[in-house]
């Protein structure tokens, strides 16, 4: 039975995030050694998913909570983790004043185009002297996925749409100013490249594309998504398809910055 329609409906399946991109969190267990978490010290996983990384962290003897803004997330990491502390929160808009004194954020902050406002957000919500930690996507992160969709979706007769787009992949420089321009030291920024391996071996793809991409697909009948990841597939599959995995071409930020 195809569940692609299914599939598109829901943006955040917490479920298929779990069970089909658990590298998310996997990838970033050297961010938690980056952040470096000491007993008792008060930390804000800013876009926790289902909470794995809060686990980690919390491992480590700190007092931590796991804000994200999909309530799909939040009850999955409440049910993964029902010890540790979890709420939904807009990471737009947050409500915390000098309370922490770290900030994480793994595979995040490339959905929020305001960026701006999520700094100023962080920075209201640190300790003076206290620290933010992040990963995401950077300049040209998937430049080869973006690229197979663009095409296919004008192959189907649906020209690039930039409202579509749901992600920021901002360069260092870009990236380094803002958080500058709002008082914060960085300590710390490079972008690597990471080409991924998917799960699922032949339906790696498709899963990719259906959890992190599905915006782009709205617009299209339950067939034209069918014809479309096909097409997406097939464009990609010299490159990205090697020994029965597929790959995301993730480049990603890494970035430490001190609120003075």
């Amino acid at each position: 039975m195809d569940n692609t329609a299914a599939d598109f409906k829901n943006q955040w399946n917490a479920e298929l995030y779990d069970s089909k991109h658990s590298f998310v969190s996997e990838l970033a267990a050297n961010l938690v050694e980056l952040l470096s978490p000491k007993p008792r010290e008060c930390i804000l996983d800013l876009g926790c998913g289902t909470g794995h990384l809060t686990h980690k962290i919390a491992s480590l003897g700190a007092e931590v909570m796991g804000i994200d803004s999909a309530p799909t997330m939040i009850e999955q990491a409440r049910k993964n983790y029902p010890h540790l502390d979890f709420d939904v929160v807009n990471a737009r808009n947050l409500p915390f004043t000098e309370k922490f004194d770290g900030i994480f954020s793994n595979a995040v902050l490339h959905w929020i185009k305001e960026a701006e406002e999520v700094i100023i957000g962080i920075n209201k919500a640190l300790k003076p002297g206290g620290r933010f930690v992040a990963e995401f996507g950077g300049k040209d992160n998937v430049k080869a996925i973006v690229s197979a969709i663009s095409s296919a979706l004008q192959k189907a007769g649906y020209p690039a749409d930039t409202a579509l787009n749901p992600w920021y992949f901002p360069s260092i420089g870009e990236y380094g100013s803002l958080l500058e321009k709002h008082g914060f030291h960085l300590t710390f920024a490079t972008l690597v490249e990471r080409l991924t391996p998917l799960e699922d071996g032949e339906q790696g793809m498709q899963n990719w594309l259906k959890m992190f991409a599905n915006n782009f697909f709205k617009r299209l009948s339950t067939d034209e998504q069918i014809t479309t990841l096909a097409d997406i597939e097939n464009q990609l599959r010299p490159t990205l398809y090697k020994n029965d995995t597929w790959f995301a071409d993730y480049r990603r930020i890494r970035v430490i910055a001190m609120k003075p």
